[in-house]
């Protein structure tokens, strides 16, 4: 199915549905929930999601799990999609929050075959097989590091939004531990406990997301590295080599 809405179709009684939709540069999807979870992947481009519990970047060659009743939003950055929307019962990752999973080569050509699927699928044949096989790759798939979460308290979460809106890598946490008047030790603490990671790896995850979007876009390594306040672009290269298992260079250029 190509460029139809879920709710034409939503009360199919197939487990699993695939469509396939094409977004003009730039588009936002506003805040908004689905019955069923969904995994959305962008065969080309890239695209940024939000949610109450964080922010991910998903780059190309990757997806995002949406869980069932997940309110999210979506920026699409020449963007076109193949989603499946789930069935709860059906879902194959346990996960409560959204998760940015690694697109193999074969989970790639099953999500192209699937979007070819009428609504009302045979479930006894090779259509049934098809998206069975696709629940069995989904549930392997590989978690991709591309995450910042936000903090539930409204002061700090406001400034990590601020952050995620003008990232650098030299934004220390005493500056962001003043700002709250809070002590740098109790800020230290605060902080894991609201997110879960080190001040300073959610920084880098907040820069790396950045680095992904404006690598896409087309903007010069050396640029971006510079602009997130890296002191030179290889130190930029390492931390993304760490992170993604690929060197800047093979992300450029993506959209």
């Amino acid at each position: 199915m190509r460029n139809i809405a879920l709710d034409t179709v939503d009360a199919t009684p197939r487990p699993v549905l695939a469509i396939g939709t094409d977004y003009r540069y730039g588009a936002q999807l506003p805040p908004h929930t689905h019955r069923r979870a969904q995994f959305l992947y962008g065969m080309t481009g890239l695209m940024e999601v939000e949610t109450a519990d964080g922010a991910w970047v998903v780059p190309p060659h990757a997806g995002v799990w949406i869980p069932a009743g997940a309110r999210h939003a979506v920026r699409m950055v020449g963007v076109a999609t193949r989603s499946l929307y789930i069935e709860p019962a059906a879902a194959p990752r346990p996960a409560a929050v959204c998760e940015v999973l690694t697109v193999s080569p074969l989970l790639h050509q099953l999500l192209l075959s699937a979007a070819e699927l009428p609504a009302l699928y045979d479930q006894a044949g090779r259509e049934g097989a098809l998206i069975g096989l696709i629940l069995h790759e989904l549930a392997a798939a590989p978690v991709l590091p591309v995450f910042a979460p936000l903090p539930p308290d409204p002061r700090l979460g406001a400034l990590c939004r601020e952050i995620l809106r003008a990232p650098d890598i030299r934004i220390r946490p005493d500056d962001i531990a003043r700002r709250l008047a809070m002590s740098p030790r109790s800020f230290t603490r605060f902080f894991r406990s609201q997110t879960g990671l080190s001040f300073g790896a959610w920084r880098r995850q907040a820069c790396l997301m950045a680095a992904l979007s404006r690598l896409a876009a087309g903007q010069a390594v050396t640029t971006v590295a510079l602009d997130l306040g890296y002191d030179s672009p290889a130190a930029f290269s390492t931390m993304v080599r760490r992170l993604l298992g690929r060197p800047p260079s093979a992300l450029a250029g993506n959209v």
